[in-house]
This record gives structure tokens, sequence and C-alpha cells, in this order.
């Protein structure tokens, strides 16, 4: 018995097909067969007593299994949406008065047909199609496959698989639309647990059909607590089908397990049969396809056109794709941010283009210890650099984001939370950066009072002097007196993609030495440099420190030392 549990097909996961084909050519060959522990063990007792066999002392023909023949087992090719009445429905549809439906009524007929014809062809198999009203009031048990019957431990199903389980029945029962609430009301605020059991299921358009089979003792077929599902198909609009549990592929069988206190085993094998292609309409369907694809690849090509678009020479294009992701550490509720570009010398953007937008007002949540905003608002922007005059000590300057945090109350109030700016990346790709805040500070208890009651707050006249006034042209900008508060901070992603003639010609030329202006494609060598010259500032302050650290005596006789080695 041990080896014939290890020979089972345990894998009853659901397989996803596509198909280019009608889904009206799907054929399923079905085989169960009725496999106890009696049959199980005449066919050992028929091993052991072959060898008697040639000596006359035992009949075969005595120990032959009753449980592989006649009534425990039947193949059936099914297909798809094909109706085949179990036995309870061939009882159920005798009666022209147990017919409400004008589906129950034709199933009627074909019953009364079959009877006089006699030429129903199934016997325990049988189909519950798409339209029958069985397909949505199957019991949750019936519509477990066989692997939960394969242990004794019983799991209670979770509330949303009984919903699904319940699916097309509650969409059949779809209620009309009450026109007293408003269209407006878009976002429930406050929904119940019934509402969220209720709204939170997915339903796809997608038609199904289950192969049943009753296995019910001889003699007693027609109890609906003795169907069991055997293989469940889903197909949708797109040539997707979905079987469960898969075809066997010559697998071992699968095993059903009957429930009561008589449990059968029955093997299940489930095979595909369709109409294999011809070979010569079969090439002909690739020609069609391939022939298609080539005109459909000819008409994307006329819309995006053979020349790939760059930009002038000597112009650096800059795209960004950018996200305002959070606002966290503010002191009050239903935060927006208000933000803008400031395009610096020689940087112009597109006359469609947007310099400014507003997020929406977003209510913060906790989140450890600090109150998080999640806005998750993108924007996009592009501008275009061209240098005016080729000189070596021209150094390229960065757009910049200047941004504002501003709070809302219930009474339309709005307090200001904090300044904060952002430089473009000047590399190319992700980067995701935050920015840390401030806003001004007016000494005294009665500007807190105001804030908190009537709102409003000190606000900055230009929001260029976050960083440097655009109206600054001294040397040195002294900001004393001027009180501020740390608020929180706000984090960005950003994409940033450039786009220059001379990323090309700078790799083509293999140029040694080119002006800033032809060094449009060179910003990440730039950027390495850069990094190189300030880790050598920060070794040579800490040899400063280290030295100011010494000993004088020690300090003078090094310094003699490298006066004498100089000489």
């Amino acid at each position: 018995m041990n080896v014939m549990a290890d020979s089972w097909n345990t894998d009853t996961g659901e397989a996803v097909y596509r198909s280019r084909d009608a889904v009206k050519n799907l054929r399923i060959r079905v085989r169960i067969e009725k496999v106890t522990s009696t049959a199980a063990l005449s066919q050992h007792l028929q091993q052991q007593v072959l060898s008697q066999q040639d000596r006359g002392d035992i009949e075969l023909e005595t120990l032959t299994s009753r449980g592989q023949t006649g009534d425990n087992e039947e193949e059936l090719v099914v297909g798809w949406q094909e109706k085949l009445f179990s036995q309870y429905e061939m009882e159920l549809f005798q009666s022209e008065a147990t017919c409400q439906t004008p589906l129950d009524r034709q199933y009627h007929a074909e019953v009364k047909a079959l009877n006089k014809s006699k030429g129903r062809r199934n016997h325990r198999i049988f189909t519950y199609t798409d339209h029958d009203r069985y397909t949505s009031c199957l019991p949750f048990h019936q519509l477990q496959h066989s692997t939960d019957l394969l242990t004794t431990t019983k799991s209670s199903p979770t509330f949303l698989a009984e919903r699904m389980a319940n699916l097309r029945h509650r969409r059949q029962d779809r209620r009309t639309i009450d026109c007293s609430i408003p269209k407006s009301k878009i976002v429930n605020w406050e929904p119940t647990e019934e509402f969220v059991k209720s709204s939170h299921v997915v339903n796809n358009a997608m038609q199904t059909m289950h192969i049943m089979a009753d296995l019910a003792p001889p003699g007693r077929l027609g109890q609906k607590d003795k169907e069991y599902l055997l293989v469940t198909i889903k197909t949708d609009g797109s040539g997707t089908v979905i079987v469960k549990p898969d075809f066997n592929k010559g697998k071992e069988p699968y095993r059903i397990v009957t429930a009561g206190e008589k449990r059968e085993v029955w093997r299940l094998t489930v095979e595909n049969v369709c109409t294999a292609m011809p070979p010569e309409e079969q090439e002909r369907e690739q020609n069609m396809y391939k022939d298609l694809y080539v005109r459909h690849k000819e008409y994307l090509n006329s819309l995006v056109g053979h020349d790939f678009e760059m930009p002038p020479a000597g112009i650096l294009r800059y795209l960004m794709n950018g996200e305002i992701v959070l606002a966290k550490g503010f002191e009050y509720d239903n935060l927006y941010i208000h933000f803008f570009m400031e395009l610096p010398n020689n940087w112009s953007s597109l006359p469609f283009q947007s310099l400014s937008g507003v997020t929406q007002t977003c209510r913060t949540k906790t989140l450890g210890k600090e109150n998080v905003a999640f806005f998750s608002y993108p924007f996009s922007f592009e501008a275009f650099y061209m240098s005016e005059k080729e000189s070596d000590e021209s150094i390229l300057q960065w757009p910049v984001i200047y941004f504002k945090v501003l709070s809302l109350d219930s009474w339309q109030r709005y307090r200001t939370e904090g300044y904060g700016y952002l430089l473009f990346p000047a590399l190319p790709g992700k980067h995701t950066i935050t920015c840390h805040t401030w806003r001004p500070l007016q000494t005294g208890t009665g500007s807190a009072l105001r804030r908190f009651f009537i709102g409003g707050s000190p606000e900055l006249e230009d929001h260029s002097y976050v960083r440097i006034p655009g109206t600054f042209k001294g040397e040195r900008l002294s900001r004393f007196g001027f009180c501020t508060e740390t608020t929180g901070s706000v984090t960005f992603n950003l994409h940033c993609l450039q786009q220059a003639r001379a990323f090309v010609d700078a790799t083509m030329l293999k140029k040694r030495r080119q002006k800033v202006f032809d060094q449009l494609g060179g910003f990440s060598q730039q950027g390495a440099v850069c990094t190189i010259l300030e880790a050598f500032q920060r070794a040579r302050r800490k040899m400063q420190e280290a030295r100011e650290s010494l000993p004088r005596d020690l300090v003078n006789t090094t310094s003699q030392f490298q006066a004498e080695s100089s000489a």
C-alpha cells in the first residue's frame, strides 16, 4: 500500500495556457477509476497466485476484482460548455412543474429527448456549464480539489474564498443604483466592516465550466452530497485558458478520496485530446501572423520615424521625471507643497512647460515617532542649456527647485511649515534626495498664539532667499539677525536624463581636452574629479590638525629636517 501511495500525482495546482484557437474547439478526456482497499488486496492476491495457476491449484477467475469493471470506471471526452446531465438532474428535469426559468424548460426538453432516444452517453461524469445556476450554488467543500482530501485535517474556508465561490451568484443578483446617493461621494471615509468585505472582491469577466463526478455507491446515484469536483476550466476573451488540475501529460493519476465512513479512493486522469492542426494549415496561419506583425512594425516605424531625435549642436537637453514622495516631521496636519523651478542663465524651457505646481492636501500618518504625509505626487520637467561664451573658466549652474510646505486646517487657514530647495542632479540616473526645511521665526508669545488660533506666520517675499537671492550681486551674503526654526523634511525621487551631441562626439573623436561648451557629455567625469579633490582636501585638513596637536619641539625638529632635506 505504501508503494501505491507514492505513485499518486499530488501537484494539483492550476495551469494557465494561451491559445489563438477558438475555445469551442477544446476537448478534454476525463477518466475515473475506483481503487478500493478490497480491489488492491485482490490485485495483490492475483500476483501471489500467478505462480500457482500453472500447477492448477487455484483458478484465477475466482479472484477477479469487481472494482475494475462495470460501475467503477468511466472515460468520457468533454467539449467546452458541453452539458452532460447528472442522475440528479435527469430526475429533477423530468417533471415540467419544477421548471421555473427558460433554461430549466430547455433542460426539460433535452432530458425528455434523452429518455426517449436512450442516448445518454455518461453515467457518473457530468458537467456544470457557465449558464447553470449550480455553478454559483455549489457548496464550498465541493469546489475544493483532491488536494484538500489527501489530509485528514479540516480547515475552514476564509471569507474571501467563500465570496469568490459565490461570485457569479452575487453578480447575477445585481441591484439597481440608488439615485438618492450623490455621485460626488467617491471616497467613503468611514467604511463599515461589511462594506470592506463586500467591496474587496475581484470580479473578472471569465467563463467557467466544472466537470463533476457522482461517486455514490452503485445503484444509489443522484445524491447531491456525493458530487465531487474533478476539473475546473476557466477562460476569458483574450485566449487565456486556466485548467485545474493540470493535464497529467504521462504522469501518475490524481487521487480523490470520498467523505464519510466508507472512504473510497478513485483515480482521476485528465488529458488534452484537441484535434491537432494540419501542418499545411499551421504553416499558413504562421505566415499570416508574420505578415500581420510586419505590417504592424512598419506602421509603428512610420509613427516614430527613422531619424533619432537629437538636440542641436552645443545644446544640452535635460529631462526629469520626479516624484514628491513624502514629508515628515512637521508640526501640523493636512500638508501640501507648492514648488517652482528657477532657470539660471543660459537655460531655457519649452513655451508650454509649466515651471510650478501644487500637490494635493495630504493627511499625515503616524509612523514610528514621526507624522508622515505620503504624497506620491509625480511631475516632469524639460530644459535646455546653451552656453554663449566658450571659455575654460565658465561654470555650469544647474536649475533649482524651490518648494514651500504649508498646512491647512478645517477653517481653511494655512500656515507656512517650511522652506527648502533642491539642485538638479548633475549626474543622470535615479536619485533619492531628502531636503530639510526651515521657516522664519518671529520671537514672542504673540506670534505663537497668532499662528495657533488664526493661522498665518512670517513668510519670505522672495523664495530664492532660501538659497541665494536672485537680486544679490555682492561677494558675501550676511544673514545675521535673521531667526529661523528647523522643521521637517521632504523626500524626492528623481529620474534624470541628459542628451547632447557631445556624448557621441567625445566617444568618436576621443579628444584629450575640450572646452566647457563641448564638455556637455563629461559631467560624470567632472563629478569624479570633484570627489577626488574633496577627499584630498579632507586628508590635508586632517594632517594639519594632527600637526597642530604635536609638541612644539617636535614640530620645529620636523621643519628643520624638511629644510635640510630640501637643501
